[in-house]
């Protein structure tokens, strides 16, 4: 690959090819990954997440919480704004395992693959 092909993937030109982009992901040991968000929906629905999220279950999710006063639970997709809304006051590093699937688990099925922060 030419230094100009990989500086116009880098730079996020639309005129580079697929394959060059394929290249390069190659290069840096990474795998691609194409999935239709829409039909993982269709065949998991909300297989997985808990109808109710339990704050004292998830310690991060709970600091986040602290404006809900006299509120247990939340719905799945009202904890999922809060991991979004409040990101920065979080430390992933301390996130116990059952709190980072549960997150994942609202990614994937809520946020269409996509964490936004």
């Amino acid at each position: 690959m030419s230094r100009v092909t990989l500086r116009r993937i880098e730079r996020g030109e639309p005129s580079v090819t697929m394959g060059a982009y394929l290249s390069a992901i190659d290069a840096v040991g990474l795998q691609l990954e194409l999935r239709d968000p829409q039909a993982s929906l269709a065949t998991s629905g909300a297989a997985g997440l808990p109808d109710r999220v339990r704050l004292v279950d998830f310690p991060q999710l709970k600091r986040l919480a602290w404006q809900l006063q006299g509120v247990d639970d939340v719905s799945p997709a009202d904890a999922l704004n809060l991991y979004e809304r409040n990101w920065r006051h979080i430390d992933p590093s301390s996130m116990e395992a059952a709190e980072r699937a549960l997150l994942q688990a609202l990614v994937d099925q809520l946020g269409g693959g996509r964490l936004l922060v």
